[in-house]
């Protein structure tokens, strides 16, 4: 494929998932959050028990379609590569202080874009960490920061997720009374589009993603250090697709998808600094990963075990984020959460050293 009809590809894709991102929330989903990795993963964790916050509890099908349509499209384009091995209690490490990052914000790199999509622009300091975070790993990117190599591993390895999915598709579906759901009214978790429409969204995504490699981080790394547009232009095509949609629906009174400003915005806080901090956590660790969490679910479906422990590594980062108060609200950001995103900049900070000496001694 030549860039420039890669470039048209991403455009394409970007614009069908802003749409999609901007329809769910009128078939259900919380406002500004049609499709947010970090608060579909917190969500999932909780139903599973994994955290006891009642008002964010539910087995997200989108999360379960991602990670199935980009296992199905892998298979498709002969892309399904099952490959592992790389470092994978540091990545569960990171992925768990990119979530707390990210529920300090209230929400992962996707959802900012939606975020200011719906007018809120207390996510414009969120995207200011976020880029600021993945400034900070590229110095340890350009210093030689590596988690070593992958290896490949038997096929069976990566079939083990997505079945996982399927599972968990059963378990919504059939068995939704051994599930611990948000009771109706009860918070976030309660408000969803039907399974179905859900399922289809995430599959539909998944395998967009796939086939784009969409990646936040991606996109501002590629940009700062290649002058490389593609990836970012997709992002600012989510953003503009979803403004639209939000506008023209707002417009005709199907509901309130716009509100400019800062006050008054649907799970979201309005505390700069730590809306920055939050994501700083979250970019500076993301980038040591090697990709946003959107890119993981992705790879996590083509079959790279690597992504999966960070996937674990999210959800447990979402269960202490609520099980010990890090996770911020509507009223702001509590004191175990700051001590935890604190906490969190100095360990992604020795990580970065420690795997960036280390491979210099090496040499």
């Amino acid at each position: 494929m030549n860039i420039k009809k890669e470039k048209i590809t991403i455009i394409i894709a970007a614009a069908i998932i802003g749409i999609i991102a901007s329809l769910l929330v009128v078939f259900g989903n919380p406002t500004n959050m049609g499709f947010c990795i970090a608060c579909f993963l917190r969500d999932t964790s909780g139903a599973l028990g994994l955290h006891k916050a009642e008002p964010v509890q539910y087995i997200r099908p989108e999360i379960i379609g991602l990670v199935l349509g980009s296992f199905a499209m892998a298979l498709w384009k002969k892309e399904f590569s099952v490959k592992g091995g790389s470092a994978p209690v540091t990545r569960f490490i990171l992925g768990a202080f990119a979530m707390i990052g990210c529920l300090m914000f209230l929400g992962c790199p996707f959802r900012t874009v939606l975020r200011l999509a719906g007018g809120d622009l207390n996510a414009i300091w969120g995207l200011i960490g976020f880029a600021l975070g993945i400034g900070v790993g590229i110095l340890f990117l350009n210093k030689g920061y590596s988690l070593k190599r992958t290896y490949k591993q038997v096929a069976a390895e990566g079939f083990v997720f997505p079945i996982i999915q399927v599972v968990l598709l059963i378990l919504v579906i059939a068995a939704p009374s051994i599930i611990m759901f948000t009771p109706e009214g009860g918070g976030p978790g309660a408000k969803h589009a039907a399974i179905i429409i859900s399922l289809i969204a995430g599959l539909i995504v998944g395998a967009l993603a796939q086939r784009t490699r969409l990646c936040m981080v991606g996109g501002i790394r590629d940009f700062i250090l290649f002058r490389e547009s593609k990836l970012l232009i997709g992002f600012v095509v989510v953003f503009a697709s979803a403004l639209i949609c939000n506008l023209i629906l707002t417009g005709v009174g199907v509901g309130t998808l716009f509100n400019l400003g800062f006050e008054g915005q649907p799970v979201a806080h309005t505390d700069a600094l730590w809306n920055a901090l939050g994501m700083i956590l979250a970019g500076f660790a993301c980038t040591l990963l090697g990709g946003c969490p959107l890119r993981q679910l992705v790879l996590s479906g083509e079959g790279n075990t690597d992504s999966v422990i960070t996937v674990y590594g999210l959800m447990v980062g979402a269960a202490f984020a609520h099980n010990f108060k890090l996770a911020s609200s509507a009223d702001g950001p509590t004191l175990n959460g700051k001590i935890a995103v604190v906490i969190g900049l100095v360990v992604v900070a020795a990580i970065a050293v420690a795997n960036t000496m280390g491979k210099s001694k090496e040499q």
